[in-house]
């Protein structure tokens, strides 16, 4: 074990936690978690402490210019051999490229990494085994300086919460909707950064969606609205002419960590990968024409959910010929046969968790 504190009370409150027999997407949240504080330009001691409300000044800085930023990962308890996290160098490389671009200070990747362990190996007796179904796990830090200065804050809280969740999606596919109006991220903004104000920037989008029908929301370039770049939680591929076509990674898209793992598969299986711009009227000529069989989303959430078709403004909607979905479903379930445990993965993609 390395520099994790457990507070008096935390284990107590993990032992009685009881799950329901059915799970949604982050609704339950496990009664304890990880925290550590910044002050005088060093991180404190990590500690594992029972669940409670945080206490901050109505004037924190967080509350005010949106210094937060987060990650998600899961835990999986399927392959009673386990638990396993899926690839948290990863999730510990962004989180200090998203602190960066938020002037916040680097996370000790050690540290992180003791973090998101602890709480997987801590919580194991609360992770879900239904395949599917995981420990989501959601490190954060803030900016939590009581002042209303514009500039970066002094003191900053990082903290890890988990929650044993079900399927993000509860349907078999979904429908997205185009935007052409708006725009969520802007080159050279912060739109690579997995922080709040990403994900604030698309939920006027996503009423709009829910109203048309549609699980998400399909996002344009902001200078031409005409080039796709991903949804308002996650990657965005499609099927073309049997190769996995998906935008190429730009500062305005979020370097997806199931977004690389599908890479990797796909040509371990001999499907061509295209990395490119992608025209958004091209491709519905291209749905429409056959040419294009699939498209999906995929993200730590939501794995991969395949789209079955694209929505406009006006409510009018281009549907695949085809609702198989055979490349999607076929590499959704070899990456959860890895992730749980059911067949090899590259040696850096599962991290056992037996012990600390």
């Amino acid at each position: 074990m390395g520099r994790l504190k457990v507070i008096s009370g935390a284990l107590e409150k993990i032992a009685e936690c009881k799950l329901p027999r059915e799970l949604s997407f982050g609704k339950i949240i496990a009664p304890a978690f990880v925290e550590c504080d910044y002050r005088d330009g060093k991180w404190g001691e990590l500690k594992l402490v029972p669940y409670a409300p945080l206490h901050l000044g109505p004037e924190a800085k967080v509350f005010h210019y949106g210094q937060e930023i987060f990650e998600g990962l899961k835990g999986y308890f399927v392959d009673r051999a386990g638990p396993f996290l899926f690839r948290p160098d990863q999730n510990a490389r962004r989180f200090n490229l998203s602190a960066m671009r938020l002037g916040m200070p680097e996370f000790p990747v050690s540290d992180f990494l003791e973090s998101v362990t602890a709480m997987t190996y801590y919580c194991k007796e609360i992770i879900p085994t239904k395949s599917g179904e995981s420990l989501y796990l959601r490190p954060c830090m803030i900016a939590t300086e009581e002042s209303l200065g514009i500039k970066p804050g002094l003191t900053y809280k990082y903290f890890v919460i988990a929650s044993p969740s079900g399927p993000y999606f509860t349907g078999d596919s979904i429908k997205v909707y185009i935007e052409r109006e708006r725009a969520r991220a802007c080159p050279g903004g912060i739109g690579a950064a997995k922080t709040g104000g990403n994900y604030a920037a698309s939920l006027v989008s996503g009423k709009r969606a829910q109203e048309l029908g549609c699980g998400q929301t399909l996002w344009l370039d902001a200078l031409h609205k005409t080039y796709i770049e991903e949804m308002s939680g996650m990657n965005f591929m499609s099927v073309i002419d049997g190769a996995i076509h998906t935008p190429a990674m730009t500062d305005t898209i979020l370097d997806g960590i199931t977004r690389k793992s599908i890479i990797q598969l796909a040509q371990d299986f001999g499907i061509r990968v295209v990395e490119e711009k992608m025209d958004i009227n091209k491709l519905l000529e291209q749905v429409a024409k056959g040419s294009c069989t699939e498209a999906f989303a995929c993200g730590t959430a939501a794995i991969i959910t395949p789209i079955r078709g694209f929505v406009e403004g006006n409510g009018s909607e281009l549907a695949f010929k085809s609702a198989e979905s055979k490349i999607a479903m076929k590499l959704r379930q070899e990456l959860l046969d890895r992730q749980e445990g059911r067949k090899n993965a590259p040696a850096d993609w599962r991290v056992l968790v037996d012990k600390l």
